[in-house]
């Protein structure tokens, strides 16, 4: 079976864990205190704060932006729940705006008029674009919208750890970034996350709020505020740190990857049988996903594709479609269709372009029935 992703653990990484293990050292220590500043140098950023998932960067990021009951965060239709779910563990209102077609990302028109024509009974207090994919959402647009309305930003930057925009990493473009590095992730620490800041206050709560809202100080520990236990733990960082120094290479060899599939794909993006991502300069290509004419079952073509010995699967959810957050505030359809008609195609970086070419002859095979 050709997987839809593997992660990419060497023997050196395993080593580096098993060196943490034999020490003792197991919970938050200097193995996450190098790899924070590691990440942060990678970024150019000035503070990164590792926590326990992806879920658990974006809980944090806005727990100490202070949002919370009686505040509203907008957010894409289309991404994984744990977007939406945050703001709602907050006590805060998701927002919920459509995202364009070709980068799946929050359309610019759609979030403007969102902004502009609020009018809920919560204070309208952030925006959460999410870089879908790896795919750097136009943050200079999102940033502009943001200050003109005095909206704080928070990056959704789950699968997009190394994308860029501009010369500028994803994750340092707002107020605070967050990545995860579960293992559909490029880098994966098995679960975990991270937030990166440029705010030293803001790092400093955040902190505090991933460790029981204790912090060190001349006294000794000194219990702040209430928080949870949001802690990444020493072997989990060993295992990151030993992949950091590869990932530019493996974005790489994915862009590749990505290019023998849109050239292998384009005589059905012709005949509209399927349609093809935007091929934005700086993605990082977490998930290579297209979205499939309407005449066609998506879930018809995954047990296909399958009994063919290759996993695919659907790509993110349409929030809207879920159903438990409330009605979207914009509604164009793109986050629905992609809910229902995106096919995430294998990718990883040990994939090599036969796999691709099989892949690609294995889907026009499927497709003509």
């Amino acid at each position: 079976m050709l997987k839809l992703s593997l992660p990419n653990i060497s023997e050196t990484a395993i080593a580096a864990v098993a060196e943490v293990l034999r020490s003792g050292k197991l919970v938050h220590g200097q193995e996450c205190e190098a790899f924070e500043l590691e990440i942060a140098d990678y970024l150019g950023c000035s503070n990164v704060v590792l926590v326990s998932s992806g879920t658990a960067a974006l809980h944090i990021a806005l727990l100490a932006l202070n949002i919370g009951p009686g505040d509203a965060v907008i957010v894409p239709d289309f991404t994984f729940p744990a977007t939406a779910n945050v703001v709602a563990m907050t006590g805060a209102r998701p927002v919920i705006v459509d995202v364009d077609q070709g980068t799946y990302t929050l359309n610019i028109n759609q979030l403007e008029q969102a902004v502009r024509n609020w009018s809920g009974p919560e204070r309208l207090r952030a925006v959460m674009p999410v870089h879908e994919f790896g795919c750097v959402a136009n943050m200079p647009e999102i940033n502009r919208i943001a200050k003109e309305h005095g909206l704080l930003v928070v990056e959704d930057a789950a699968c997009a750890l190394g994308a860029s925009l501009e010369d500028r990493m994803a994750g340092t473009m707002g107020d605070a970034g967050c990545f995860s590095f579960h293992p559909r992730k490029t880098l994966t620490t098995g679960e975990g996350g991270a937030i990166a800041t440029d705010n030293a206050d803001l790092a400093v709560r955040m902190r505090r709020l991933r460790n029981h809202g204790m912090e060190r100080t001349e006294e000794g520990m000194r219990f702040f505020e209430p928080a949870t236990n949001y802690r990444l733990t020493n072997f989990q960082a060993a295992l990151g740190r030993a992949q950091l120094p590869l990932l530019d290479s493996w974005i790489r060899q994915r862009t590749l990857l990505v290019k023998a599939y849109a050239r292998l794909l384009a005589p059905l993006h012709e005949k509209r049988l399927l349609r093809l991502p935007d091929m934005i300069p700086g993605h990082s290509w977490q998930t290579f996903m297209v979205v499939l004419a309407d005449l066609y079952d998506r879930d018809e073509l995954i047990a296909k594709l399958r009994e063919e010995g290759i996993e695919t699967n659907l790509g993110a959810q349409s929030i809207s479609g879920i159903g438990i957050y409330g009605a979207p505030a914009t509604h164009s359809g793109q986050g629905s269709i992609l809910h229902t008609q995106g096919l995430a195609l294998p990718l990883f970086e040990r994939m090599t372009i036969s796999d691709v070419e099989h892949v690609a002859t294995k889907i026009a095979s499927v497709m003509r029935g």
